[in-house]
């Protein structure tokens, strides 16, 4: 395939492009930085989802598309929508065949902005006439390692216990999105989760007794729509427990505290 990745230096990206490569296929890399670190045999093309700028000229000659930049974290998806809007644009006048987008298992079942827009992007990819897949996965391992890992060192942490998840490695869901990127435009693919469903105070305690820190976590109680989905588990698809890397395993392959 000839495939351009969006978000090919992010947490799923960075998996994605590296196997893609090992598989021989022709790899570009949209990126607004000159020389961003890619696997050898990954090109970058310089363009911008947020203007536009380069967008066009990059998914040229291109037969595969895998979308997988979000502007995550603080942005809470900002210029998602109008970003993937411009690329859809370019991809239909390149006569792009397969569009792969990247979503998050729950976002049409808890109110969060950042999943409201996931959402709106998979109805513009739907609705583009390019034949499309969407793979929602549940929250990566290495996302909630990160958020843990910013407040680890804090005397005492505040945190939902309740509020459950089902974390999937994200060297695994990029393997999923790329079955699926060469299989074919399918639609709405299954769901993808991790191997267990568990609650954030579980792994919490998974993370104190292998890293000691943080010293103390204070059971909190969130009140909204939001935080009752993620209590619920709207979040998770225990139906789909396609991963096999557990939480302990992922903490337990992280360097040593300094």
């Amino acid at each position: 395939m000839r495939v351009l990745v969006t978000g090919g230096t992010g947490t799923l990206g960075q998996p994605a492009v590296q196997r893609l490569v090992e598989r021989g296929h022709e790899v570009r890399v949209l990126s607004r930085q000159p020389s961003p670190a890619l696997p050898g045999g990954a090109a970058a093309v310089r363009g911008d989802l947020s203007t536009g700028a380069g967008v066009a000229e990059a998914v040229e000659r291109t037969d595969t598309v895998l979308h997988a930049a979000s502007n995550t974290g603080l942005g809470l998806g900002r210029g998602d929508v109008a970003g993937t809007e411009r690329l859809l644009d370019a991809a239909r006048s390149a006569g792009v065949a397969h569009l792969l987008y990247v979503s998050i298992v729950g976002v049409d079942r808890i109110p969060l902005a950042y999943y409201r827009r996931k959402l709106a992007c998979e109805q513009l990819v739907a609705a583009s006439g390019i034949g499309y897949t969407i793979l929602r996965a549940t929250q990566f391992h290495e996302l909630l390692a990160a958020a843990l890992l910013a407040v680890e060192r804090w005397p005492l942490v505040p945190l939902p216990v309740s509020w459950r998840f089902q974390p999937v490695a994200a060297g695994e869901a990029a393997a999923r999105a790329v079955e699926l990127l060469a299989s074919g435009p399918r639609g709405r693919a299954p769901d993808l989760g991790g191997p267990e469903v568990t609650t954030l105070g579980e792994m919490a305690r998974v993370w104190r007794r292998r890293r000691g820190r943080p010293r103390r976590v204070v059971a909190i109680a969130l009140p909204g729509r939001v935080a009752r989905g993620f209590r619920l588990g709207l979040n998770t698809c225990p139906g789909n427990a396609a991963g096999q890397r557990r939480w302990a395993e992922h903490v337990a392959g992280l360097a040593a505290v300094g």
